[in-house]
């Protein structure tokens, strides 16, 4: 292969005969990332001069490094023109990766949801049967997937599917080795032995899991049932909308996801089964049926549904292929880049680098907020704050990051000025990126004529009105989905002008103080279920509406009633933020400012009390309180800031 080294990893505990697994810089160049996860982001790249896809994992510690082999490991086995192919790996660090084939119609759940692409019956069971397939060829080595769903489908020109993401597979083996009264017994749902086992994702995870229960080869049967149900429906599993699941949204307006979990594990919810009237032949339906059944030994194993599916396609695969104009042999190697055709990722426009341009254009002056700001808070020197500060940010359990977060100390140039922010996103990250970095450059410019709190107020409804126009014209020019056509993001914002201090919020994120030991709150959520924001929002031209268990806005179905974006629902949804204004004085130990994924879950007092008994590090606080988040079953992305006003050892305790 041209290798001149021992072809293993950096431990030496993956090898292959025809799969490099060390490269020189010089033969990648990764360009725009097409899948983000919590674990991992995906690249389009060009592996001596051939387009792939490179998986490069988030490595954060030494398990994670372990999985990371262990996860080679079992690549460089798989061979099936069903499953992803590795085609390099870099085993080396700093920069571990993956390199796979380019698989350019993308992933199956893109194609229904995104592009609303409907198959003919025959090729979906076409599909259904290459699917089959591969996790056969993966039972009969013992491997169970535990993800199988339409995300980790990929589908390349011809429309073949391709099962990916190795991240979470086990071998049977292995799983057996550990006994259900281990697990049982374990902590809290986000650790131990639980965050191993309890993986997938949950519309589509089998009810012995959600249980507790081990998984077995019966788990990646469950999942396969409804993934290939939403194939033949084109719809998302609990959901009558074509249309993927969204934060603020779609579940959440039929079950939570503890009500989703006792109903799927305990009460035998399922999916709505594709109908007759589809063409879809009977003898499918009842096998999606029993693939789905509560008691995994009376689910079929692949060979069963391999015979199956082959018995009703039979002789008309040949006519399938022919109808369909798809060859019959799927291409092995990657198709060279000028005859690949590209497909654009979903979130094609960089919206950080929007923000950063916004920011520039507004902040030509860099120094304009020092002489006014300051000036205002001349006759208030008696106390001067020290801060030190930290942030920690999670995906937590949704698989995309749509929180972002700033922290911009010494604004205008000077040690004096400070200021923090958090953009919570929904209906995608776009208006919490553009935000996050157009904000602080255009707060700057405000500061040249308008106090510290109208300067906020400002800086809200300013860059609402820009990230808008951005978006019209994106969607003008057809640069977006119809799915990314209405994002948005609520914030907050800390601005801390020697001893004075601002908070702007707009939504549900949060800010509290710690004065003396207590916990005072320097912001109150926008959120429909409140009267006075239900009120204005009506006031305002806007709908509310009562949705299963709470007050929602519009058709977007919107828990908040202020945010930066969704231009759907303006201007009832308003940008305009509430702000908070005070004087800082020595009893001020801290500010805590977080996303709501945090405050869902926890009391302001819990969050001092869980600060108290923590070293007083900023950082290691931030993090503290977003794991203990985590653990307590937050289902959202989780934020957090802190910023102490005196100074603190980090070795210190306080009980």
């Amino acid at each position: 292969m041209g290798w001149e080294e021992e072809n293993t990893c950096f431990r030496g505990c993956c090898r292959s005969q025809t799969i490099p697994l060390h490269l020189p810089s010089s033969s990648y160049s990764l360009s725009s990332p097409i899948a983000r996860g919590a674990e991992s982001i995906v690249y389009q790249a060009t592996l001596n001069g051939q387009r792939v896809a490179v998986k490069k994992p988030i490595l954060s510690t030494s398990q994670d490094i372990d999985k990371f082999h262990k996860e080679l490991q079992l690549l460089c086995k798989l061979d099936h023109p069903g499953i992803s192919r590795l085609v390099a790996a870099n085993g080396k660090p700093p920069n571990y990766m993956f390199f796979f084939q380019f698989y350019e119609s993308g992933s199956l759940a893109d194609k229904i949801h995104v592009d609303e692409w409907c198959p003919s019956t025959d090729l979906a069971l076409l599909i259904t049967l290459q699917l089959a397939n591969a996790l056969k060829y993966l039972h009969d080595h013992g491997i169970v997937h535990r993800d199988v769903k339409p995300a980790n489908i990929l589908l390349d020109g011809n429309l073949n599917p391709h099962l990916a993401d190795f991240g979470l597979a086990e071998y049977v083996s292995d799983i057996k080795q550990v006994s259900v009264d281990n697990w049982k017994s374990s902590g809290k749902p986000t650790g131990g032995f639980h965050k191993k086992n309890m993986v997938g994702t949950l519309i589509y995870m089998a009810p012995e899991i959600l249980r507790k229960e081990l998984h077995s080869e019966k788990s990646d049967v469950y999942s396969f049932g409804i993934s290939i149900n939403e194939l033949f429906t084109g719809v998302v599993p609990y959901t009558d909308l074509r249309a993927e699941a969204q934060a603020h949204t779609v579940l959440e307006m039929n079950y939570t996801e503890q009500q989703l979990t006792a109903a799927v594990a305990s009460e035998g919810l399922r999916p709505v089964l594709a109908g007759h009237e589809s063409g879809v032949p009977q003898r499918i339906l009842s096998m999606i049926e029993r693939c789905w059944d509560t008691n995994p030994q009376n689910r079929p194993s692949f060979d069963e549904i391999v015979i199956v599916l082959d018995s009703i396609l039979g002789k008309n695969v040949s006519k399938v292929l022919e109808e369909e104009k798809i060859p019959p042999v799927t291409p092995l190697i990657s198709p060279a880049p000028e005859t690949t055709i590209l497909r654009p990722y979903q979130e094609s426009v960089n919206w950080f680098s929007q923000g950063e341009r916004f920011s520039r254009s507004a902040s030509a002056a860099l120094d304009s907020c020092e002489g006014n700001w300051l000036d205002s808070s001349k006759n208030s020197m008696s106390y001067h704050p020290i801060l030190s500060w930290g942030s920690f940010a999670t995906t937590g359990r949704r698989e995309t990051m749509e929180d972002t977060h700033f922290l911009m100390p010494y604004l205008c140039n000077n040690k004096d000025i400070y200021t923090f922010g958090i953009f919570d996103g929904h209906r995608g990250a776009a208006a919490a990126e553009f935000s996050a970095r157009a904000l602080p450059g255009l707060l700057q410019t405000l500061g040249s004529t308008n106090s510290p709190s109208d300067a906020l107020v400002k800086a809200f409804i300013e860059v609402d009105v820009a990230f808008r126009n951005e978006l019209d014209f994106r969607r003008k020019s057809k640069e977006l989905k119809q799915k990314d056509w209405h994002p948005g993001c609520t914030a907050v914002v800390a601005l801390i002008v020697r001893d004075k201090l601002y908070v702007a919020n707009a939504g549900d994120c949060r800010t509290i103080l710690c004065r003396a030991g207590h916990s005072y709150a320097l912001s109150r959520d926008h959120v429909a279920s409140t009267l006075e924001e239900r009120e204005r929002v009506i006031s305002s031209g806007g709908e509310v509406q009562w949705q299963v268990d709470t007050w929602r806005v519009g058709p977007a179905a919107l828990q908040v009633t202020r945010s930066i974006g969704d231009d759907d629902l303006k201007p009832a949804v308003t940008a305009e933020p509430e702000i908070t204004e005070m004087l800082l004085s020595a009893e001020d130990e801290y500010l805590v400012m977080a996303s709501d994924g945090l405050w869902d879950v926890m009391s302001n007092a819990e969050v001092v009390s869980l600060i108290k008994d923590t070293v007083k590090e900023p950082g290691m606080c931030s993090k503290r309180l977003a794991t203990e988040a985590a653990g307590r079953g937050s289902k959202d992305n989780i934020t957090v800031i802190v910023i102490f006003l005196q100074p603190v050892s980090t070795a210190e305790r306080i009980y």
